[in-house]
């Protein structure tokens, strides 16, 4: 799938944005600060979860406005030269902007059921340092790798920090536990945790046997491992770790005390220990290789590349937008200026972007 059409509506620094891209690639040029990564964000929002920038929904609304925000794409089957087209679209509104609003050609869904019909995936300047921040970082960036393959685990993960949150306020509340209760969400818990682990390893499995079987390239193939959060029995752990989970006001075992380990196969080390280019690098072969698998399951997912030329030499520049051309998927990039982009043509779609206005080129 790829949008053919993209309107915003009170979106971050646009009052009324509307842009028609081609299937392939779409470039954004403009100055920093002229609101290229505001149109990514958008278009990350086309899927569950926060965005590409995590942000919350008042951070969304464009300043001055009534607080509500609108996004709305046509995305079209791109596979067959009928391809069938569906309208979907998010945002919140001025009586209740607190929460998300999504639509399906017309009707009320949830936001987990975007990823039924859109992949999306991303990189941004903030996750040139994923390998070296917070285990936390790196479980959002691996649910998103296993969202593209399996549009379950977004149901699944949602259901299980649910009932992780109504667990950790109810040991909270001393002397008023309510035990059959807590086992019932202990339950859940290890219900929708299994499949949010099993999600997860089925997806670094595949990737890291992938990642391992390629030719060495410009990009550094990464290896892949899960550590933490797999118990054997959740339900049992959860069950015996209560007084410690009160003592510590959160649970501390479960899938989301996950980490992913990334290591630089050429060299045998650990990203985290990687020169900064090396970890660029690595990224980079990531995601192209987890494009390429989710292509082969799921269709070809959009991927949004922020600022992605700016710090890559000649030789990889080159290789990259090699690389996606020939895949045949929507991608989306920003840079500050066309000549960032050298190779890709006229066929491309070209914005120039600049106050609260993408005029084509």
């Amino acid at each position: 799938m790829s949008i053919a059409r993209l309107s915003l509506t009170n979106f971050r620094s646009y009052a009324d944005l509307l842009i028609a891209p081609g299937p392939g690639f779409v470039i954004l040029t403009g100055e920093n600060g002229a609101g290229k990564t505001n149109i990514l964000e958008a278009v990350s929002l086309l899927s569950p979860g926060r965005g590409l920038r995590g942000a919350s929904l008042a951070e969304m609304a464009r300043r001055g406005a009534d607080g509500a925000f609108a996004v709305a794409a046509r995305i079209k089957e791109t596979a067959t030269s009928a391809g069938s087209e569906i309208d979907i679209g998010t945002g919140t509104s001025a009586e209740v902007p607190d929460r998300r609003q999504v639509r399906i050609n017309g009707a009320p869904a949830s936001a987990n059921s975007l990823s039924e019909y859109l992949s999306v995936l991303w990189l941004t300047p903030a996750m040139d340092r994923l390998f070296v921040d917070a285990a936390s970082g790196r479980r959002r960036f691996l649910d998103r790798l296993v969202l593209a393959l399996n549009p379950g685990h977004a149901t699944h993960a949602a259901r299980y920090e649910a009932a992780m949150r109504a667990r950790n306020k109810l040991l909270g509340e001393d002397g008023r536990r309510d035990e059959a209760w807590l086992t019932a969400l202990e339950a859940r818990m290890a219900e929708h945790g299994a499949a949010v682990s099993d999600a997860r390893t089925a997806t670094v499995a595949a990737l890291a046997e992938r990642l391992a079987e390629a030719p060495e390239g410009p990009f550094a193939r990464a290896g892949l491992a899960l550590e933490g959060g797999d118990e054997t029995d959740l339900a049992q752990a959860l069950a015996l770790g209560r007084s410690r989970d009160a003592a510590a006001g959160r649970t501390l075992a479960g899938p989301h005390r996950t980490d992913l380990v990334v290591t630089h196969l050429g060299k045998n080390q650990p990203a985290s220990l990687c020169s900064t280019g090396e970890q660029k690098a690595l990224l980079i072969g990531l995601i192209l290789a987890h494009a390429d698998l989710v292509a082969e399951r799921a269709g070809r997912p959009i991927l949004l590349l922020d600022e992605i030329a700016a710090h890559l030499d000649p030789l990889r520049r080159a290789a990259l937008f090699d690389n996606l051309g020939a895949s045949g998927g929507q991608v989306w990039m920003t840079g500050t200026e066309p000549g960032l982009f050298p190779g890709i043509g006229a066929a491309a779609t070209w914005l120039a972007v600049a106050d609260g206005v993408a005029k084509s080129r």
